[in-house]
């Protein structure tokens, strides 16, 4: 079966973006590629905040089986008063980024609502494969939730956010505290989510080839996730969530993808999932849009609804668990 496609496939603003970043998004990527990749996706604090009055200090705290990892606590300078917070796990497939990639909204957000924000250095595969990547994220989340009097952030309201790789690790990490009654979360915030390993549905295999990332980058990065239990029966769905088979007693999610982009299938097949559990989930498919176009293309039409539709909903969220009784 072949799945062609073509321009048209592709939002008119955003279509003639796509030949410029041939060589520098993980299109068709091979793992003798990934350091190349790695390389462009190393995103530093400094680029991130720029003159933002805002501040960020870093804490080395026990990753899984105890080994060190570092988080950043963003904040606006001079936050003192306990309201919201979010936790951050940055994309890049699991194998590339670092935890200041995809972090722009924590500033935009500790500005906007002086939420107090943490993005979390987890070890990426291939050297570190499943289960240490989604591990790490849940032992970072439990650091800030055990934490959140230090931190000065309420309880109450913590989402969790993460957009592609950090999405898929967001909703599994999400997946480990409902199970291991761990740290209560007020939403799970998940960007164009790298969720299912199988790379078997339509929209996985319609895009290979174009786009920013394929069907062939998406199974180069689960290989380096999964090794061998790659697309078979004894992958867990802390590492891929779409192998859940129970997603009941979530928290409210938002769920956003492209409409032209690998991840796309899988997203809505999630989003199906949480509400057939009777769970709250809203869903928006951006017509046209490529993998990370609201980063890529940020002043494009789609991009500004689609961060303004986010923005719109982490908001509410704060203001549901602003009206929560404390917890004791």
């Amino acid at each position: 079966m072949t799945h062609p496609t073509s321009s048209t496939d592709f939002d008119p603003q955003l279509a003639p973006l796509l030949p410029p970043l041939k060589g520098y998004v993980p299109l068709q990527m091979s793992l003798e590629q990934l350091e190349h990749f790695r390389r462009l996706s190393h995103v530093t604090w400094e680029t991130l905040m720029g003159d933002a009055q805002v501040s960020c200090v870093d804490y080395s705290i026990p990753g899984y089986q105890g080994a060190e990892i570092v988080v950043s606590v963003i904040a606006r300078q001079g936050h003192s008063v306990p309201g919201p917070a979010v936790y951050h796990i940055h994309g890049g497939g699991m194998v590339m980024g670092t935890r200041f990639a995809g972090a722009k909204p924590l500033v935009e957000w500790a500005l906007r609502h002086d939420a107090v924000c943490v993005t979390v250095e987890y070890r990426l595969a291939p050297e570190h494969p499943a289960p240490t990547l989604v591990e790490d994220c849940y032992a970072g989340l439990a650091w800030m939730a055990a934490h959140a009097d230090m931190l000065r952030f309420d309880p109450n309201q913590l989402v969790i956010f993460g957009g592609s790789g950090g999405g898929g690790l967001a909703a599994g990490t999400t997946l480990l505290a409902r199970d291991r009654q761990g740290p209560r979360l007020l939403g799970q915030l998940l960007q164009c989510p790298m969720l299912d390993d199988r790379n078997e549905t339509e929209s996985a295999h319609r895009y290979d080839g174009v786009g920013v990332w394929d069907r062939t980058s998406n199974l180069t990065a689960w290989r380096a996730v999964l090794g061998d239990r790659c697309g078979g029966p004894e992958v867990s769905p802390y590492s891929a969530p779409a192998r859940a088979s129970d997603l009941s007693g979530l928290p409210p999610t938002f769920i956003d993808v492209g409409g032209a982009e690998t991840f796309r299938d899988e997203a809505v097949a999630y989003a199906r999932g949480i509400l057939a559990a009777g769970g709250e989930c809203e869903l928006h498919v951006w017509g046209g849009a490529f993998h990370g176009f609201y980063d890529i293309a940020p002043q494009s039409d789609l991009a500004r609804a689609c961060i303004a539709a986010r923005d719109a909903w982490i908001a509410r969220m704060f203001a549901r668990g602003a009206m929560s009784p404390c917890s004791p």
